[in-house]
C-alpha cells in the first residue's frame, strides 16, 4: 500500500512537472505559471472510490498540513467509511439517481444491498459539520424525471448544497450507451434546478451557476444567505486555521461572500470577468 506522504509528494511533483511544460508557451502569463506551481487544492475523486484507501485520513491530514484544501467525492456505497472521515473542505456524495431502479440502471452497482448502502451514506453525510454536497449529474432520458423522488432525499442527508450538472459526453464505448442526445443544455439544467428548488419548500434556493460548465448550485437558505446576500464561497485560510486549531467547527465558520458575477442570473454566467475568455468560432454543423 502506498504511503500517504509519498502519494502527496508524488502528486505535487507530477503536477509541477506538467505545469513547467507550459513555460515559454505563447499566451501563458508568468504570474499564472507561478501560481500553478504551488497547488492549493486537491480533488480526491474522478476515478474509483477514494474512501476505500485505508490511510485516507492520514492523506487528508498531510494535505491540510500543507494548507492544501480537500474536495472528496464518494459514490455513496461505504457509509461506515464516510462516518470515520476527518473534516474535509467539501465532501460530496454522488446522487446519480433518485430511485432504486434508476440507480441500478445508471450506476450498475457491485453490491446487492446498494440502495441500503446509498441511503445509509446519505444519513452519514448528515452528521458531518463541514460543507456537504449532493452532486447530481443529469442524463437526459435517464434521470431527469424524478423531481419528487430527488426532493425526498433532501431530508435524509440535509446537505449544505446541491450541485446539478449536465453529463459530459466522452464518446461511445461497449460499456456506455450514452449519445449526445443524453447531454442536457444549460437551459435544461436551469429548468430542472429551479423546479427542484421549489420542491424543497424554501429550504434551498438556486444560488449560483456556471454556464460554461453547464452547472447550477442550490444552497441552504438558512445557512448561506445572510441579509439577502449569498455566502457560498470558501475562506480557505480560515478553513486551514480551524483545522490546525483542532476544535470543532462548522461550514458556516469558513464561508465567504459570493461574487456578484457568480450569483444565479448574473450577466457573466459565473465566468470571472477578470479572466479573458476566448470563444472558438465553430463552422461545422451541429450534432444535435
Amino acid at each position: 500500500m502506498d504511503d500517504p506522504i509519498v502519494i502527496v509528494d508524488t502528486a505535487i511533483d507530477l503536477h509541477t512537472k506538467m505545469i513547467k511544460q507550459m513555460k515559454g508557451v505563447p499566451g501563458v502569463k508568468v504570474e499564472r505559471l507561478s501560481e500553478g506551481l504551488s497547488p492549493r487544492h486537491c480533488a480526491l475523486s474522478l476515478v474509483g472510490e477514494p474512501i476505500m484507501y485505508p490511510e485516507i485520513n492520514s492523506l487528508i491530514d498531510e494535505l491540510h498540513r500543507r494548507r492544501i484544501s480537500t474536495f472528496l467525492v464518494t459514490n455513496a456505497q461505504f457509509p461506515d467509511r464516510i462516518k470515520m472521515l476527518k473534516p474535509i473542505t467539501q465532501l460530496y456524495v454522488s446522487v446519480d439517481a433518485a430511485t432504486k431502479d434508476s440507480l441500478k440502471a445508471i450506476d450498475r452497482p457491485l453490491f446487492g444491498d446498494f440502495w441500503e448502502r446509498f441511503v445509509d451514506s446519505l444519513q452519514a453525510l448528515k452528521e458531518k459539520q463541514q460543507r456537504t454536497v449532493y452532486r447530481l449529474t443529469l442524463v437526459k432520458g435517464w434521470n431527469t424525471e424524478d423531481l419528487d423522488a430527488y426532493s425526498n432525499l433532501f431530508g435524509i442527508g440535509d446537505p449544505d448544497f446541491i450541485e446539478i450538472k449536465g453529463v459530459t459526453y466522452c464518446g461511445s464505448s461497449a460499456t456506455s450507451k450514452l449519445t449526445m442526445e443524453n447531454v442536457p443544455w444549460h437551459s435544461d439544467v436551469k429548468e430542472f434546478s429551479e423546479a427542484l428548488a421549489q420542491k424543497s419548500n424554501g429550504v434551498y434556493e438556486v444560488a449560483c451557476e456556471h454556464v460554461h460548465s453547464c452547472c447550477v448550485l442550490l444552497a441552504n437558505v438558512n445557512k448561506f444567505k445572510v441579509n439577502d446576500q449569498w455566502f457560498t464561497w470558501i475562506d480557505y485560510d480560515k478553513f486551514h486555521d480551524l483545522v490546525a486549531a483542532g476544535e470543532p467547527f462548522s461550514s458556516k465558520d469558513y464561508m465567504a461572500p459570493t461574487p456578484s458575477w457568480a450569483v444565479y442570473g448574473a450577466e457573466q454566467g459565473g465566468f470571472d470577468p477578470e479572466q479573458l475568455r476566448f470563444k472558438k468560432e465553430r463552422h461545422h454543423k451541429s450534432t444535435r
